[in-house]
């Protein structure tokens, strides 16, 4: 991506599209809700440049993410949402909590939407559901969701073990659901929002490209590892297994690579790494984007950055057309 600083003289003009209607932003680029990560510090600065930031609870700190979330209006003015992460926040009173807060935007995942749904769009909240397959997205909207995160295989995380590619899931699902879709897995700049879009997304979330923001709270060793990666420098654990994951090479995810079940447990020393650099000390979820990755840069310069080159991409398209 190529880019400059932005200041407020400069900021693109709005991206239009059902994503930032619905949610009430500038643009169509939302922060993908790491646990650990997604915390006030990053997601009010994506934003504050007016993107979506997003505050995680798969942390399971739900007492840190009530205090992140009253940080997150003393640091920022705009829209906010918080996700719900099914599989790791199993507090039957989830629901209730969020709505508290005062938040209008949740999504939700790694589980049922039948689960949530219904409670959360009763209670006024836009509910977008994280699905990786067709059948999931089919589902979740067959539960009254307002619209879908599709994610690809490419990105890091939690995955589905079948994982299929953006390329191929994203107009799937297009072709057989109406609602606005955000594309996540494999999105870090302009040309990756284009391609999404002409694939039918009407939004894009970024997970590894926010993850090596200036104003991500990871360690400075995350960040450098991210941005010296190939594009072959991530692993898939757990093919044979739940959950599949999606991390950064290192010693110990090679050792992992060919073990059939990969516990949770080898998540090991997790602060150690996030927060202390020491990228044997757990699993660094990373996406295949890492590859394309060369620059820590601002929330800012990633957001304004990608809407440029989005709509320089879509100018330069019209020679074919």
């Amino acid at each position: 991506m190529t880019d400059r600083p932005a200041g407020p003289a400069d900021r693109p003009a709005p991206v239009r599209t059902r994503v930032t209607d619905l949610l009430g932003i500038d643009y169509p680029v939302v922060q993908a809700p790491m646990g650990w990560i997604a915390r006030s510090q990053l997601a009010s600065a994506v934003s504050r440049a007016g993107g979506l930031g997003i505050i995680e609870t798969s942390s399971g700190e739900l007492d840190a993410v009530r205090d992140e979330i009253v940080a997150m209006r003393t640091l920022n003015d705009r829209p906010f949402g918080v996700n719900i992460a099914q599989a790791f926040v199993r507090d039957p009173a989830i629901v209730e909590f969020v709505v508290e807060q005062g938040v209008q935007f949740v999504t939700t995942s790694a589980g049922d939407p039948t689960k949530y749904t219904a409670q959360l769009k009763a209670a006024g909240l836009t509910v977008f559901h994280v699905v990786p397959t067709l059948a999931a997205a089919l589902k979740a909207v067959d539960a009254g969701v307002d619209g879908l995160v599709v994610e690809g295989g490419e990105g890091g995380g939690f995955k589905n073990p079948r994982d299929v590619s953006s390329m191929v899931l994203l107009p799937l699902v297009r072709s057989k659901v109406d609602v606005p879709i955000i594309a996540a897995g494999g999105i870090t700049d302009g040309a990756s929002m284009a391609a999404a879009f002409a694939l039918g997304a009407e939004g894009v979330q970024m997970g590894t490209r926010m993850v090596s923001a200036a104003e991500s709270p990871v360690h400075q060793n995350w960040k450098d590892a991210i941005v010296g990666a190939a594009e072959t420098d991530t692993v898939f654990l757990n093919r044979f297994s739940r959950p599949g994951l999606r991390a950064l090479r290192t010693e110990r995810t090679t050792r992992l690579e060919r073990d059939e079940h990969v516990p949770l447990t080898e998540f090991g020393a997790t602060r150690d790494l996030y927060f202390g650099g020491d990228l044997e000390a757990a699993i660094a979820l990373t996406g295949q984007v890492a590859g394309r990755i060369e620059q820590v840069r601002t929330a800012e310069e990633i957001v304004h950055g990608t809407v440029r080159e989005f709509r320089q991409v879509l100018a330069a398209m019209q020679t074919y057309v």
